[in-house]
């Protein structure tokens, strides 16, 4: 699997976006986002070493997340701990970026 130079994971780890169905999700306050990623971190909390919250990107009324996690059952023990639907998740192959093209 192919990561950005500086990224840092485990080897039994694998990489996943999960898309959210979060209605409004895009329109949130930074105050509701900071509660968003409050209950994203006390479930992290909650399952360990097992999964990571890398990043996220909103939209008007999904989120897309990027984490790290040994297996998709993981990525659906979070979602469920944090009470954030994982409408779906893919794991990731690879990672290109213009730099690819060498």
């Amino acid at each position: 699997m192919d990561f950005p130079r500086g990224a840092e994971r485990r080897q039994d780890m694998k990489r996943y976006v999960i898309e959210r169905e979060i209605p409004g999700v895009g329109a949130m306050s930074g105050d509701e986002l900071c509660g968003a990623a409050a209950a994203s971190n006390a479930a992290l909390a909650e399952i360990g070493k097992d999964v990571q919250w890398q990043h996220s990107y909103t939209a008007d009324n999904q989120t897309f997340c990027v984490y790290l996690a040994k297996d998709e059952a993981t990525i659906r023990r979070h979602a469920e701990l944090s009470g954030f639907p994982a409408t779906r998740i893919h794991e990731v192959k690879a990672v290109i970026d213009p730099t690819t093209a060498g």
